[in-house]
C-alpha cells in the first residue's frame, strides 16, 4: 500500500499569511509551498528557529486558520477531507472524531471540576458521563494529578499541573491524529516521563502525530522523523 493511501495527514503545497494591519497593511508570509505526509504511528518533529511558523503550521492543521493556498488531507472516517474546503459543522466533527490537539495553555469554562474537563471530550462524542469520568481518573492518576484535586477547577492550579490537565484531555478520546504544542514545556523531569510515556503508548498504538518540542530529551523519546520547515519569507 502506497504512503499516499496509508496518509492520515497530507499536506500539499500549504501557503499561509497575516495582513498586519498595524503597520500598514504589510502582508507576512509565514508558510509556503509546504509538503508534509504523516502515517499511522509516526510522530513527526517540526524543526524551525522560533518565529518560523511551527505553531501556525499546527493551528493550521487543527483548521484554527484558513489556508491561503494549497490542502491539508486529513484521514477522517477512513476518508481523506479537505480541510482547505470543510464546512464548519464538518470541522466540528473531525475535530470531535479524529484530532486532537494539546496546546501549551489550558482554555476552559471557569468552575467547571478537573475531572469533567478532561472527561468532556469522550461525553462529546456520547459516552455516558460514569465510563468517560473513570476514563478520564485513569489519564489523571496516571499523570500524578493528586486524587484530591479532581473534583476542583484548574484555575489555581500550577502551570504544570494544568498543563498536564491538558494531556489528558487531549489522549482521552484516543483520535487517529494528535496535534502537540509543547506538551512538556512546564514539566519537571518525573512529570515530562509520565507524558513522554503516554505519547510513546499512542504512537506505538497507531496515533499519528505532529508536535513541537524544543526540549531534546522529549524529541528523541518521541520523534520518528523530524520535519525542518523552510526559512520563512520576509514581509512585503
Amino acid at each position: 500500500m502506497s504512503d499516499h493511501v496509508r496518509a492520515m495527514i497530507e499536506v500539499v503545497g500549504l501557503g499561509k499569511g497575516f495582513v498586519l494591519h498595524a503597520q500598514g497593511g504589510v502582508r507576512l508570509c509565514v508558510l509556503d509551498a509546504i509538503d508534509l505526509l504523516v502515517r499511522p504511528g509516526e510522530c513527526v518533529v517540526l524543526d524551525a528557529p522560533s518565529g518560523s511558523g511551527k505553531s501556525t503550521l499546527l493551528r493550521t492543521l487543527y483548521g484554527n486558520y484558513r489556508v491561503d493556498r494549497g490542502h491539508i488531507l486529513l484521514r477522517h472516517r477512513g476518508v481523506p477531507v479537505d480541510l482547505a474546503t470543510v464546512s464548519p459543522r464538518l470541522l466540528m466533527e473531525i475535530r470531535r472524531e479524529t484530532v486532537g490537539y494539546a496546546s501549551q495553555f489550558l482554555r476552559v469554562v471557569p468552575r467547571v471540576p478537573t475531572i469533567d474537563i478532561v472527561a468532556e471530550p469522550l461525553c462529546l462524542r456520547g459516552v455516558p458521563a460514569t465510563p468517560a469520568r473513570d476514563r478520564a481518573a485513569g489519564l489523571l492518576d496516571a499523570l500524578g494529578i493528586p486524587e484530591r484535586l479532581w473534583g476542583l477547577a484548574p484555575a489555581t492550579f500550577s502551570g504544570g499541573e494544568q498543563q498536564r490537565i491538558n494531556i489528558a484531555r487531549a489522549l482521552i478520546a484516543e483520535h487517529p491524529i494528535l496535534l502537540l504544542d509543547e506538551p512538556t514545556a512546564s514539566l519537571d523531569a518525573e512529570n515530562r516521563s509520565r507524558v513522554l510515556a503516554l505519547l510513546s503508548a499512542r504512537r506505538t498504538a497507531g496515533t499519528a502525530m505532529v508536535g513541537i518540542f524544543h526540549d531534546d530529551e522529549a524529541r528523541r523519546a518521541v520523534a520518528t522523523r523530524i520535519f525542518a520547515l523552510p526559512k520563512r519569507s520576509q514581509a512585503a
